[in-house]
């Protein structure tokens, strides 16, 4: 749901505020009570009454939305591909890029998080008190171990669609989804758009409900960054910037590596000269952390600066900030294995390609709104053994990630409409931008 400009400057200006005053609040009540058994229990009294239960209300208006987000956005993706037999070439290498170069994205952060380590640096005392505090909520089914096998595949196929979104398992979830999606661009129109409508309203009331979450998000991101920190001091704040720098150093590889490779090679267009014309793109991606909000923006630079064809921009684009999110699909394998590694949870490399394939079907869901990849974390974790409420964790730091996965989610956009452009050779793009 768009918001005037001022209200979304002031909705980051207070997140942020919320951020910092939690985490120094925290830090210095820990540091006060510290020996005082009265203040220890003047604060545990703070936190079951107030504190806690204010985070707990944030973080379950973005969990409840997460199985008609995922549905409805992915079944719409794909349907919005159009007929694929018409579509043909065009569509298979849209969709082609868009799934590579986001696995791409994945590897390079799960990489950085393997070589890093951000999770490994707490104590084992505060391991053991994220344990104590997270530890319950879904412990039945995180009991079970992680298979990756035949069964993995024929688990996909669900017999019962309902349970499977009930008990919030993804990968049957996004099975159907597909499905949807893939037969609603085989049938007649006139049958297929009541239904698209329907979906259509079932993915605007999930994101009104997230846009109500995220006026809350000052309060919310203020208890949980003040509970979590005042609990265990700067232990796990410190482990939580190791954690920042990591994915901050993923997504500068990706934008500023991997991008003006793809755009060289395949788009034929100079990187430097790219990025200057998509500036106001990266801009407003920046300042909205929402890729629908960015998208009439991409469009009109993509025709006027990039000069893309508009049937192509208007193919590409609006299915890139539905499907497209290289960033947010980074940002989900690191604070996969980040979390794993808090808790002591070694993933071998079954659970890692595992955690490599929801990642990018995970992000292909993804809504493209500020916080919109958060709730579906809790389904990762949940597959991998780590409770689902642990995202409470990186919850209170997200803002400044979220801006920084947009921007990047949107610069793929508009490098995969230059690729498509060039690759058709539908119109050439301006001398000046093309590469010598």
């Amino acid at each position: 749901m768009a918001t005037a400009p001022a209200t979304r400057s002031n909705l980051h200006r207070n997140i942020l505020i919320g951020l910092v005053a939690g985490a120094v609040l925290g830090v210095a009540v820990n540091q006060m009570v510290e020996g005082s058994s009265q203040g220890q229990q003047w604060l545990g009294w703070a936190l079951r009454n107030v504190i806690d239960p204010v985070g707990e209300i944030f973080r379950r208006l973005l969990v409840l939305v997460v199985v008609p987000l995922v549905f409805a956005s992915l079944s719409l993706g794909v349907a919005r591909l159009g007929d694929l037999r018409q579509l043909g070439r065009i569509g298979l290498k849209t969709f082609g890029y868009f799934l590579v170069t986001t696995t791409f994205a994945v590897v390079i952060g799960l990489t950085l998080v393997g070589l890093i380590a951000p999770g490994r640096q707490l104590s084992p005392e505060t391991r053991e008190g994220l344990e104590r505090q997270f530890r319950g909520v879904a412990s039945d089914r995180l009991s079970k171990p992680t298979e990756f096998g035949v069964s993995t595949f024929v688990n996909i196929v669900p017999d019962n669609p309902l349970r499977a979104a009930v008990d919030m398992q993804m990968l049957p979830v996004i099975f159907v989804a597909l499905l949807v999606g893939v037969g609603l661009t085989r049938i007649d129109r006139p049958k297929s758009a009541p239904v698209q409508q329907v979906l259509e309203g079932v993915a605007d009331l999930t994101l009104f409900i997230i846009h109500l979450a995220m006026m809350l998000a000052p309060i919310g991101v203020f208890a949980l960054i003040f509970s979590t920190s005042v609990r265990f001091g700067f232990d796990l704040l410190q482990s939580l910037g190791l954690y920042v720098v990591t994915v901050l150093l993923g997504l500068s590889l990706q934008m500023f590596g991997v991008f003006p490779l793809l755009v060289t090679f395949l788009g034929h267009t100079n990187p430097w000269r790219f990025f200057r014309r998509i500036r106001t793109v990266i801009l407003t991606a920046f300042s909205t952390s929402s890729s629908s909000a960015t998208l009439s923006t991409s469009m009109a630079v993509a025709q006027e600066e990039l000069k893309i064809p508009p049937p192509l921009a208007g193919f590409v684009l609006p299915l890139g900030a539905t499907m497209n999110m290289n960033g947010t699909a980074l940002f989900e394998g690191v604070t996969v294995l980040f979390l794993c590694q808090v808790f002591g949870r070694d993933l071998g490399f079954n659970e890692q390609v595992i955690v490599v394939l929801m990642s990018v079907l995970i992000a292909i869901g993804a809504a493209g709104v500020p916080g919109g990849s958060i709730p579906l974390l809790g389904m990762v974790l949940a597959t991998v053994g780590v409770e689902p409420g642990a995202i409470a964790i990186i919850l209170g730091v997200d803002r400044l990630l979220d801006m920084c996965r947009t921007t990047v989610n949107v610069t793929g956009d508009l490098t995969a409409a230059v690729y498509v452009a060039r690759s058709e050779a539908n119109r050439p793009l301006p001398a000046d931008v093309a590469a010598a």
